[in-house]
């Protein structure tokens, strides 16, 4: 357990969780971790070397088509695949975990009041019902128009200047290769080129960066950890995402959960609910979640390819199964059910 554990650092999880407890009752109140857990499969993503479409020279047409196949069998089968010569600098991941690190040991107080990255700061689960419903995590999920520094609304990094320059480097990186699989996986179900706009509405003012840690949690679910994340699609066209070697991401493949096994340098990609609903349902969203590990805290860095809120999600094909909404539409609709039921409905509230 990291020696700043317990300390001014940490977010009230723990407040929050037996306050939960107490006032809903179900969770196992007496913080043991609990040894009749179900035992979950690990399972390997995947992995598709992307080298033909993000470096300078390319491949051959052959390889390229090839790579393209894979990546749209991925997403129909799976809904989540992992990338590897993904133009992503190792050395920069590298970076942007140290500089994480620096920015969630800062107290709690100053996460949570002092403005810091667009006054982006969450931690823990404020709609939360039931410790069922609780994440044990915080996160910094940030605009990258404010990371970009574009049109005046620049981010406060505060003393943490060097943070403020590998999160723009790595933002930049990540952008560029998600508009790369989208329009290759939109080009899979078209038969033809997307186009550089594809998907229409998402740029650098639009999209997010999401710099999550995960303590150390001394509590636990009756089927083996408590959530660092709970179980959720993503409502995006598509996320990218960079794990450390702790593991504890799991999705769900058929009927059951399967934990996702990390694997250096490596990153994962998952389809979106847009993506789902662009392709009329041939490419998955899949649920998915983080379980929390008891002694050791876990990092990660996600990028969320998002529109703008008034963008039609639009169809690859006519007869679409949805009905026309737009990005906006689709999360007010979420933040709704979320506060009427305590979860996301989703995609088929927008169903003909």
């Amino acid at each position: 357990m990291p020696a700043f554990a317990g300390s001014a650092a940490e977010p009230p999880l723990a407040d929050s969780y037996h306050a939960l407890v107490r006032r809903y009752g179900g969770g196992d109140d007496d913080g043991a971790l609990d040894e009749g857990a179900v035992p979950v499969a690990e399972c390997e993503l995947p992995m598709i070397d992307v080298g033909c479409l993000t470096s300078a020279g390319g491949g051959s047409e052959a390889e390229r088509a090839t790579c393209v196949a894979a990546i749209a069998r991925a997403a129909e089968e799976w809904g989540f695949f992992q990338v590897r010569n993904h133009g992503v600098a190792p050395g920069l991941l590298d970076a942007m975990r140290r500089e994480q690190a620096r920015l969630f040991r800062l107290p709690f107080e100053a996460k949570a009041t002092a403005g810091l990255l667009n006054d982006s700061y969450r931690w823990g689960t404020p709609t939360a019902t039931s410790p069922q419903q609780l994440s044990w995590s915080e996160a910094f999920h940030v605009p990258l128009a404010g990371v970009s520094g574009n049109g005046g609304r620049s981010c406060n990094f505060g003393d943490l200047t060097t943070l403020r320059d590998v999160t723009r480097e790595v933002a930049a990186a990540m952008s560029k290769l998600a508009g790369t699989l989208a329009r290759v996986l939109a080009e899979a179900l078209l038969g033809r080129p997307a186009g550089d706009r594809f998907p229409e509405g998402c740029d650098e003012a639009t999209c997010f960066l999401r710099l999550n840690r995960y303590p150390p949690c001394p509590v636990s679910r009756p089927d083996g950890g408590a959530f660092g994340l709970v179980p959720h699609t993503d409502s995006d066209f598509l996320t990218v995402l960079c794990q450390d070697h702790v593991g504890g991401l799991q999705l769900m493949k058929g009927a059951r959960w399967v934990a996702v096994k990390p694997i250096p340098g490596a990153l994962i990609v998952n389809i979106g609910d847009l993506f789902q609903a662009w392709s009329n349902n041939r490419y998955k969203s899949v649920e998915h979640k983080v379980i929390t590990n008891a002694m050791t805290e876990r990092y990660s860095i996600a990028y969320f390819l998002c529109p703008s809120y008034d963008s039609p999600i639009g169809t690859c094909e006519e007869p679409s199964p949805y009905r026309t909404f737009t990005f906006g539409e689709y999360r007010s609709k979420v933040q709704e059910d979320v506060k009427r039921t305590g979860k996301k409905i989703g995609l088929p509230n927008f169903l003909v």
